[in-house]
Order: C-alpha cells, then structure tokens, then sequence
C-alpha cells in the first residue's frame, strides 16, 4: 500500500477566515439568508449541510473567508478541536481554524481521504504543536502521509463505509423529528396553553399573563434546583461507562456515578445555554450546574423550562463566559399542575427516550464504520499478494 502526502491527493489545500466581529454588518441576522461560514466546532465527523452563523456579501470580501465546493473535506487545525473532521454537504466558507481539502478527482475518491483521514487521526494530531493550544498549520497537513489504492479500489471502499454513514444520516434527521416534536409539544401545552383539558379550563391574572386556574408562578427555584458539578481529574475521566459531562457535553466517562438519571445539565463556566437532559446516571464536572432537585416539576417539564432561557443573556464573567445559578434561580416561572406535567414527562419522554436509543445506534455505526477501513485495506492488500504470486 502506498503512502501518499495528503498535497497530492488534493487539488487545493487552504483555509478560510472570521469577518470583523466589530462589523455587525458582516454576519447576517439570525432569520436572514447569508453565506454559510463554518467554525471549528461544527466538524463533528459527519457531513455539513447548515451552519450556525451566516455572513454577508460585504463580509465575504471584506474578510479572508472563502468558498469550498461541496464534498470538501475539512480539518480543524486549532485548540480544543484538532484533528476533527466533517465535509461539506453544500458549497460553504469556513474560518481561519478550519483547512479545507479538495479531491483531485483523478487521484482520490474525496470519500476515501476523509475516511482514511478519520483512520489515521491520531498519528496527525501528534503533529499538533504549541505548549497552551494545539495547533496544525498546513504544512503538517500537506505533508501528512495516507495509505491509498488505487482510485477504482478507493471508490469501492468509499462505497461500503459510506452506506454506513447514510444510516447515520436517516437516524439523525429521525433523532431531529423526535426533538422537534417534543419541543412543539411542550410549547402547545405551556405556552399556548392547548394542554389535555383546556377546552373548559378558566384563566386568571398573573405576572407572567393569563394562565390557567390552578396553574401558579413561581421562581424557578421552585421548579428545578441547580447545583453546581463536581471535580476530577482528567487521568481519572476514561476508566469506565459512566458518562462524564462538562459544559459542553459529554466529555469522557469514569467507574462512578455522581448522579442517578434522569438529570439535566448545563454549562457553568466556558460554554454556556446549552442544556442536555440525560437519561441515564452520570457525573456533573465542575464547569457544568446539574439539577439537584425538582420541587415542583417532572423533569421533562423542566428540561424544557430551562432550555427556553436565554442563559448566554446572564453571562457574568469577563474572560471566561460564566452562569451564576442564583441569577436564573429568582426568575418567575410557571409551574403547572403535577397531573399535567405527568402526562407530558409520559409522552415528550418517551420522544427523546427513542431520539436516545437512535443516538446509541449511531455510536455503534460509527465504531464498526471506523473498524471496517483497515480490515477493507488489509484484505485489498492481500489480495494483490496473491494476484502477484499467481502470475
């Protein structure tokens, strides 16, 4: 099997740029149509079709942003992120942090080399310099070398591990639906107030508007209590199944449950207003608020409260983004009967209970996904042996 520099493979290798972001002009508003600009933390090892930002006509040339076709393949170069992976569904610019590549089409099958890229991850991370942040630059990238057959053979292989990602896809838009409908739900019930019953239901004056008789306001404190996570090490946090969960999100796993699931958590210190409701035990880092309690609420009920916060409009910290629990806790919150809150824990619960079951089918596709490359080269290798020795 060869090993080819990644700068032959491809027919254009660079990064992209940020727009000023003392520019507002230059990003789009959130409801309007802009160029897709993705960021380093959007490569999540699968295929990119949205982004979360968009920028403007002015932003794009008056920033070193710039377009990579559709099946780029991108690299995140810096910090947190190096060495992750995704391609480009549509035509998208990227940032400064991100290195797009693009298949000679002659040579590499663009499926093939983020698949080969995916194998051989670790090896280009050791690339990685700088003693604070990690860091790839280009050149470790263009000179990174990859096993690859032939085309034909490229394309085969692409073939079959791509069938696995389609079934990635179909249940993460199925994952999606569930989210959706769960959250339609909630905002049916709670918000518009169209709850089992609500044809004969009277209303009365609160601070928070009309609400049903028999609904009270409170604080939020009333309905969830959040506390925050707790310390360990980080040689202590891949030593078991239980799952680890920091600010933003699962972060590894330990031998010891801090918390008995169902629980929520969200971020306290670096990433904040994200909100993960979790179904099984866990353990609550210290950069996390987890909920320690629900006075008043199911916690469905409450997973949906709190996600519908604007918690980044309570960031109290200057350097560091940080959630002060005691800012959110004295908020007025509605807090319906028990009865009611029972029937949607029921039925929203069991919409993500399922969105739940789909993400753990995924986890298992990409294992025997990842493990599927080098066996597939293993025996394309062998069989040119024989190929040659026959002959």
């Amino acid at each position: 099997m060869n090993l080819i520099p990644i700068s032959d493979l491809c027919s254009r290798i660079s990064s992209g740029g940020t727009p000023s972001r003392k520019r507002d002009e230059f990003f789009s508003p959130a409801n309007n149509r802009g160029h897709l600009w993705v960021k380093s933390k959007e490569l999540l090892d699968s295929p990119i079709a949205t982004s979360e930002e968009t920028i403007t006509d002015e932003g794009l040339k008056k920033s070193a942003a710039k377009y990579f076709p559709a099946h780029t393949v991108l690299v995140a170069m810096y910090g947190a992120n190096v060495g992750q992976l995704g391609w480009l569904a549509n035509p998208a610019t990227v940032n400064q942090a991100i290195c797009g590549l693009v298949a000679d089409e002659t040579k590499a099958d663009w499926r093939y080399l983020f698949y080969a890229l995916l194998q051989e991850r670790a090896k280009l991370i050791t690339k990685a310099q700088g003693a604070a942040q990690q860091n790839l630059n280009q050149d470790a990238i263009r000179n990174f070398e990859l096993p690859v057959p032939n085309l034909p053979t490229q394309r085969k292989i692409a073939d079959i591990l791509s069938a696995y990602d389609d079934l990635i896809e179909n249940n993460l838009r199925r994952i999606k639906i569930l989210e959706q409908m769960a959250q339609s739900l909630y905002r049916e019930w709670f918000v518009h107030f169209r709850f089992p019953g609500h044809e004969s239901a009277t209303f009365k004056d609160s601070e928070l508007g009309r609400i049903p008789e028999g609904w009270e306001v409170g604080r939020l404190e009333d309905v969830l209590v959040l506390q925050r996570g707790f310390d360990l090490a980080k040689d202590k946090r891949e030593v078991g199944e239980i799952p680890i969960y920091a600010a933003s999100g699962i972060t590894g796993y330990h031998s010891e449950a801090k918390v008995k699931g169902p629980g929520i958590v969200t971020g306290r210190s670096g990433t904040i207003g994200q909100v993960v409701y979790i179904h099984e035990d866990f353990w609550p880092l210290n950069t996390a608020l987890w909920v320690k309690a629900f006075p008043k609420s199911e916690p469905m009920y409450a997973y949906f409260l709190l996600s519908a916060i604007d918690l980044k409009g309570f960031n109290s910290g200057a350097a560091v983004p940080t959630l002060n629990r005691n800012d959110i806790h004295s908020l007025a919150s509605l807090i319906p009967p028990m009865g009611i809150q029972s029937k949607f824990q029921d039925i929203a619960g069991s919409m993500l209970a399922e969105a739940k079951t789909l993400t753990l089918a995924n986890q298992n596709l990409r294992r025997t996904r990842d493990l599927l490359l080098p066996q597939l080269l293993a025996c394309k290798q062998q069989a040119n042996r024989q190929i040659a020795n026959s002959i």
